[in-house]
C-alpha cells in the first residue's frame, strides 16, 4: 500500500507539472503573438507616416539610439541624424508606398525583426516628371522599450529595381 501511495503522489505531481509546464508554453506564445501584433501595427504606423510625410510620426517609431543603413549611404546614426534625413527627404520628395510584411521573428522578449517588401512610386517635388518607380525589400531590428513599445533600433534597405543601364 505504501508503494501505491507513493507511485500516485509521484504520478499526480508529474501531471501537475507537465500541465503547468504546458500552460508556461502556451502563455509563451500567446505573448509572440501578441507582440507579433504590435510590431505589424508599429510598421503600419511606418508606412502610413511615409505616406503623410510625416516626420515626427516616423521618429516616434525609432528608437532613441537607433541605426539606419539605407543603400550607398553612410549609416545615420541616432535619433537627431535620423530626424535631419526624414525632414530633409519629405521636403524633397513625396512618397506613396505599400509594404509587404513578409516575417516577423521574435527572438527574445525584448528583440525581433521584421523582413519586409515595399513598392510604390517616389514623386520628386516641384518637378512635373513623371513618379519614380519605388521597390525595396527591408530588415527592421526592434526593440522593446522600457515603456512596452516595440520600436526600430536598427533598419536597413536595398533597392529590387533593376539596375539603370547607360
Amino acid at each position: 500500500m505504501n508503494i501505491f501511495i507513493r507511485n500516485m503522489v509521484a504520478s499526480t505531481a508529474f501531471i501537475t507539472f507537465t500541465m503547468l509546464l504546458s500552460h508556461v508554453t502556451v502563455a509563451a506564445e500567446s505573448n509572440d503573438s501578441i507582440d507579433t501584433k504590435a510590431i505589424r501595427l508599429q510598421l503600419q504606423r511606418y508606412e502610413q507616416a511615409l505616406n503623410d510625410s510625416d516626420a515626427e510620426s516616423v521618429m516616434q517609431l525609432y528608437a532613441e539610439d537607433a541605426v539606419a543603413m539605407p543603400q550607398n549611404s553612410n549609416p545615420l546614426v541616432g535619433r537627431d541624424s535620423l530626424r535631419a534625413a526624414v525632414t530633409a527627404g519629405f521636403k524633397a520628395v513625396k512618397l506613396n508606398v505599400k509594404f509587404v510584411i513578409d516575417e516577423i521573428q521574435p527572438l527574445s522578449s525584448a528583440w525581433a525583426y521584421a523582413r519586409t517588401r515595399s513598392t510604390g512610386t517616389i514623386n520628386v517635388l516641384g518637378s512635373d516628371g513623371l513618379p519614380n518607380l519605388e521597390a525595396n525589400q527591408e530588415i527592421f531590428l526592434f526593440h522593446k522599450e522600457s515603456d512596452g513599445e516595440w520600436r526600430v533600433a536598427r533598419y536597413i534597405f536595398s533597392t529590387t529595381n533593376p539596375a539603370a543601364i547607360n
